[in-house]
């Protein structure tokens, strides 16, 4: 996101690296087209959480459980909004020199105010604080949001809410803070991560195989139908997510300028080779190119240039693209299948996976020779290597923590809603609600 260049013996970019993250009473220059632009990118990816993220499983999910989705990622928007203000931001950009979090010098955004600026990567360039908390604030709120397609239809509303707020606070406070933060620990390993790839994608799909595990297969899995509901509105959604990821890709530049312009290209070409690629090994496999493909895809595309999105070249981003699309296509078919585990809505498959590929090859395509952004005296290999490391740690984190919130919450409260609440659907059983009167 926005402290994505490392050293300066690893990028030449790196010099453009923000001298501090907290906030600072400051003569540097606002420039208000920066201003404005950080505005509309936060509202992008707000956009992608509602309606994007919510219509996109919603359709995907039988028709009895929509408005459960809808609910889940309204909730959830709200919940982490709240805890990012209380004590989020602090945990993870506080300004503390701990490798692991933030400290507490800026809970409650204490010490913030409408003259507060934040550091971009261009020397002597600010940001206001606000607009910096609001868009990390839709970051955060959407991570967990993706992690609910994964049991979809089967978790307890009371038992997902307490869960989110404890892994937001556990897990995605940590990571961002190690992999975005100047002290953080994976940050100073040298990571590249340009906008959640590591602490957005990983980490939900992870969490999100550890929660389908423990929750168990959704009731008749492989004898009832669970196709989609709706693949209109599942392609509405996804659309939006593509739209809304320009705001998610280009806003972590910070500014509107140039880097600004190939995190956007990138998220255009990387996308639309990871559409084709889906597509051809379907009509090849199948004999037929679905719209759920296409749709899947799609994700898996902006998932793996997530990363990459500031520091590869717009024909690597294809080829990326490409690559993380075949990948998820393998794991949410045969190797699922092979597995067993019922991860509803493919969260792992295409997030999970999609971002261990994009991760890893955001190491691979910012080499200078493949047309990415690193310097002449850039280790394809050494940095490739760091990249698998930060998947690696992310991994570990996430899915530790993740089984031991899970097996707790499982334990106090139960996480899964009764057969007969799971047979009639969780709109009404849940929520009282019907979204089709027939």
């Amino acid at each position: 996101m926005h402290i994505k260049f490392i050293r300066p013996a690893t990028l030449a970019l790196a010099t453009l690296a923000p001298a501090t993250l907290w906030a600072q009473e400051t003569t540097a220059t606002m420039d208000k087209g920066d201003t404005a632009w950080m505005l509309v990118s936060t509202l992008l990816v707000l956009f992608m959480i509602l309606p994007g993220l919510g219509l996109f499983y919603g359709g995907l999910v039988r028709s009895k459980n929509m408005l459960s989705v809808l609910m889940q990622c309204t909730m959830i928007t709200a919940v982490v909004v709240v805890a990012w203000v209380g004590w989020g931001y602090s945990f993870a950009f506080g300004g503390g020199s701990s490798p692991f979090w933030g400290g507490t010098a800026k809970l409650f955004l204490a010490g913030v105010n409408m003259n507060s600026m934040v550091a971009t990567f261009t020397e002597g360039v600010v940001i206001p604080e606000y607009i910096f908390i609001a868009f990390q604030m839709t970051f955060a709120a959407i991570t967990p949001a993706l992690i609910v397609g994964a049991f979809a239809e089967r978790i307890k509303f009371s038992a997902l809410m307490v869960f989110v707020l404890l892994w937001i606070t556990l897990v995605y406070f940590p990571i961002a803070h190690m992999v975005w933060d100047p002290a953080g620990f994976l940050f100073n390993l040298g990571a590249l991560d340009f906008a959640g790839g590591t602490v957005v994608h990983i980490n939900a799909g992870v969490t999100a195989l550890v929660g389908a595990m423990v929750l168990g297969p959704r009731i008749g899995l492989g004898r009832d139908m669970m196709a989609p509901h709706s693949m209109t509105l599942a392609l509405v959604g996804a659309a939006i997510l593509w739209v809304g990821w320009f705001g998610f890709n280009a806003g972590s530049n910070l500014e509107a300028n140039g880097g600004a312009a190939l995190a956007m290209i990138n998220t255009f070409t990387a996308t639309a080779g990871a559409i084709l690629t889906w597509a051809v090994i379907e009509g090849i496999t199948r004999g037929k190119s679905s719209l759920l493909g296409a749709a899947s895809g799609m994700v898996a595309g902006l998932v793996a240039v997530t990363p990459a999105a500031g520091t590869v070249g717009p024909v690597g981003a294809i080829a990326l693209g490409a690559i993380a699309s075949a990948g998820c296509y393998i794991f949410v078919g045969p190797l699922k299948n092979k597995f067993g585990y019922d991860d509803s809505l493919d969260v792992f498959g295409i997030h999970g996976i999609g971002g261990i590929i994009g991760a890893v090859g955001t190491g691979i395509f910012t080499a200078p020779f493949l047309g990415g952004t690193g310097g002449e005296d850039y280790s394809l290999s050494s940095q490739v290597l760091i990249q698998i490391e930060a998947v690696g740690i992310t991994i570990l984190w996430a899915g530790t923590i993740s089984f031991i919130l899970f097996k707790a919450i499982d334990m106090l409260m139960g996480l899964r809603v009764s057969e007969e609440d799971e047979r009639v659907g969780l709109d009404q059983s849940a929520h009282g609600e019907s979204a089709y009167h027939f």
